[in-house]
């Protein structure tokens, strides 16, 4: 600013999330000495600002912004510690100036997100969006660059006062800190005068509000003042414009009721492109720069070497020193006044990961992007759902982290079970923190196994289930209820019951049951009560291990058994394949669940069990049944022990006769031998029945081959390698294989095995293996008890 004008305010045009900009931002304010800190960012926020000097305010954090009335549409403005906005906050709260926020207020932006609306006016349809324009690309390529993020390192990140690539060292004062400002301003002025608005047509409002605050802050402070702002957007705030003008573009633009807080934040999420858009590929390697004193190649490579050593990998002090070199040689090559993050990856890759990207990767998650979640003082304003799930979080020690973490609760002890009950709450309220996995260790209901994951999003979905109440289990009782009257169909409602169950919710509970018992008595089709009873039977065996009353539940579930009891052969009767495909499921999840209630349930249990033996029996004996039901209530009978080999032989030979359509018959393959566990070795160790798939596959005719070759090869595919293997060979080795004929001088009664075996059994290897299985048993190798002289018997003896 030259001539008689009044001096203007210093204006700091920055990278978002910048570590050279921030160390630039810091040593021009130690220069300036401004009383007044302006900086970009939502104004409802200046409430807020005091908190960053707590103590317990560590960065990555940002600001949440989100629609009282609507919680879902909100907005973050995040912060790291190499953020140049955030450097400057914490240096106005260190100083005692005032700061301020004087971007275009939350309550305006969160307006403006609606659908059709750019700069707070509706769009038309005819018009083409505009394309955003990235600044620091075009001057990457006016420079010749191709990398846009090299050449920002080289020239700002590598090169600022102060910086580790400056020729005064770390530490080194400038003789002019504002130089880099200057250039960087006039270099956006360039862009700006040909691209316009970039893109960007909402920055325009956003720009008129800027000057505004910008003009009533020279009214107080004077020219006194520094505003730190997206380098962008510094020509627009020297743009010699009228308050009239400005006011004019803010004219009738929308406005939500907004509330906002600080949340922890994430380097993972520093990516995204949300408030502060300038998204960063690497937040680790660039807390790295910013935090370093001195040497940071050096001390990035021994971070490395840490981290690699923890994953037991071997990697000396000559391996980090040979990294060193190996990485200034690269960047000297390269034209680099300092190794950057590309040099390094590669030294690296060659000296510490022998070459491997396995190992880079581990160095990429957890160092270059960084797995750092923050904090925030819990003075901090937040929903009354926050407050009671952070108590409760602090409580069970469930303290949330932003990687991935498996957790293995024991249901049997009471700090787990509480911690069962909070996630499954979390998750009826659709705050997906955790969720429920396979575990690894006992399968039975005193276990689970959860996967949890903390992200910064979860704060919004629990200011939307703030909505349901002011506690975590007064919100899901809430919620539970709303979704049982809600409910369209009986399987919803069963299945709700058991989520209520497990999160432990007994006041929503009644609800739940008396639209269960509404829907049950209502509901004829018997597909809908197959669908409901499982998640029922579930509920009622989870219920022995939760200490919670199930008795109407075991009664609404016992009427639902016998109800599918008495519809269930009637509806399995004129299906199509589709339909019948749904309903073998259905019989699947039947048997399972009557399986449970009778344990669940021990008064009903015989009669329960006796009357779905029968409906089985009824299934697999009727010929208008479809053939994957028949052959399906087949195979549970023979797996449950109420059907002998010969009557499922029997059966099966019935199914495969000549006059069954071949469709039909394969069918009837599928249901007895597909889909369920066990099904290939049940051919392997059945001979009888493998001859007969065997015999009839041979015998069906070429022109409906075809036909049935998909469906047979989808049974077949489901089972494991080895096993399609023995079953082909047995196949190929012919009758006597398959058991269609006797082996010469095999035991009688007993036909041939899988391959490999022999007929009979060999006395003398069956005697070698005596010992050692004792051995394994923990039994004397020598015993004085009498050897028996059959084979046989002494290994069933040893057993």
């Amino acid at each position: 600013m030259t001539g008689a004008r009044q001096p203007g305010p210093l204006l700091l045009g920055v990278r978002h999330h910048g570590p050279g900009s921030a160390r630039a931002v810091r040593a021009a304010l130690d220069a300036a000495r401004p009383q007044a800190v302006l900086i970009e960012g939502p104004p409802e926020g200046d409430a807020l600002l005091p908190l960053a000097a707590d103590e317990q305010m560590r960065p990555p954090v940002a600001l949440l912004a989100h629609a009282v009335d609507d919680p879902g549409r909100a907005a973050f403005w995040p912060l790291a510690a190499f953020s140049p906005e955030w450097v400057a906050i914490r240096w106005a709260l260190a100083h005692g100036v005032p700061v301020r926020f004087i971007d275009l207020p939350a309550a305006h932006s969160l307006a403006m997100t609606e659908e059709g609306e750019q700069d707070g006016r509706p769009e038309r349809d005819d018009e083409p969006r505009p394309v955003p324009v990235d600044p620091i690309r075009v001057l990457a390529e006016t420079a010749g660059h191709d990398d846009p993020e090299r050449w920002w390192e080289d020239v700002v990140e590598h090169r600022v006062p102060g910086g580790p690539g400056h020729p005064g060292g770390p530490g080194a004062a400038a003789a002019d800190p504002l130089a880099a400002f200057a250039a960087l301003g006039e270099a956006m002025a360039a862009l700006r005068a040909v691209y316009g608005d970039g893109g960007h047509p909402r920055d325009a409002v956003r720009e008129a509000y800027m000057r505004i605050q910008l003009r009533a802050a020279r009214k107080e402070f004077g020219g006194a003042f520094a505003v730190v702002c997206g380098a962008w957007h510094v020509p627009a705030l020297e743009a010699r414009t009228t308050q009239t003008a400005d006011r004019a573009l803010l004219k009738g633009l929308p406005k939500v009721k907004t509330e906002l807080t600080w949340v922890p934040w994430t380097h993972q999420r520093l990516a995204r492109h949300s408030g502060y858009g300038a998204g960063i590929d690497s937040p680790g390697w660039y807390e790295h720069l910013f935090a370093s004193p001195d040497r940071p190649v050096e001390r990035w490579m021994t971070k490395v070497a840490g981290l690699l050593r923890d994953e037991d990998r071997f990697v000396s002090s000559a391996h980090v020193i040979e990294a060193v070199r190996l990485a200034d040689t690269l960047a000297a090559m390269r034209g680099r006044p300092l190794a950057g993050l590309s040099e390094t990856t590669d030294a690296v890759r060659a000296v510490m990961c022998e070459g491997s990207d396995v190992p880079l990767a581990l160095v990429r998650d957890r160092l270059v992007v960084g797995v750092t979640l923050g904090e925030v003082p819990d003075t901090a304003p937040a929903v009354p759902l926050q407050r009671d799930l952070n108590r409760q979080q602090r409580t069970l020690r469930l303290k949330p982290e932003a990687g991935e973490r498996e957790l293995e609760l024991d249901l049997r002890k009471d700090t787990d079970a509480a911690r069962s009950r909070l996630l499954h709450r979390l998750c009826l309220l659709g705050i997906g923190w955790g969720e429920p996995t396979a575990g690894r260790g006992s399968t039975g209901t005193f276990r689970e196994s959860w996967r949890l994951h903390w992200e910064p999003e979860l704060y919004v979905r629990v200011a939307e289930a703030g909505v349901w109440g002011t506690t975590v289990l007064s919100a899901a009782t809430a919620r539970a209820e709303s979704e049982a009257l809600a409910a369209t169909t009986l399987a919803e409602v069963t299945a709700l019951a058991e989520r209520c169950l497990l999160a432990g919710l007994p006041e929503a509970l009644p609800v739940v049951m008396r639209v269960l018992a509404d829907r049950a008595a209502l509901d004829a089709d018997v597909g809908h009560l197959a669908d409901a009873l499982p998640a029922l039977a579930r509920t009622l065996r989870y219920g022995d291990v939760r200490s919670t009353d199930t008795t109407a539940l075991g009664e609404v579930a016992a009427g639902l058994a016998e109800r599918i009891c008495v519809g269930l052969p009637p509806a399995c009767t004129g299906l199509d394949a589709d339909g019948a495909a749904a309903l073998r499921g259905q019989v699947d999840g039947v048997h399972t669940a009557i399986g449970l209630l009778a344990g669940a349930v021990p008064e009903n249990a015989d009669g329960l069990r006796e009357r779905w033996r029968a409906v089985l029996h009824k299934l697999s004996a009727r010929d208008a049944v479809a053939g994957v039901i028949r052959g399906r209530a087949a195979r549970l009978l023979l797996d449950e022990g109420h059907l002998a080999q010969d009557d499922a032989a029997r059966l099966m030979g019935l199914a495969l006769s000549p006059g069954t359509p071949p469709a039909d018959a394969a069918a009837w393959i599928e249901g007895f031998v597909g889909g369920a566990a066990g099904g290939g070795m049940l051919l392997v160790h059945d001979e009888r029945l493998l001859a007969l798939v065997d015999s009839w596959l041979t015998g069906v005719p070429a022109d409906t081959f075809t036909d049935v070759l998909p469906l047979l090869r989808r049974t077949f595919s489901a089972y494991e390698p080895g096993v399609r293997r023995t079953l082909g060979e047995l196949v190929r080795r012919g009758p006597a294989a398959t058991g269609t004929d006797q082996v010469p001088g095999a035991v009688p009664g007993r036909e041939s095995t899988a391959p490999g075996f022999g007929p009979v059994l060999d006395g003398v290897r069956a005697d070698a293996v005596v010992p050692v299985l004792r051995l394994l048993l923990g039994l004397d190798a020598v015993s004085t008890t009498e050897t028996p002289d059959n084979p046989e018997e002494r290994l069933e003896a040893t057993v």
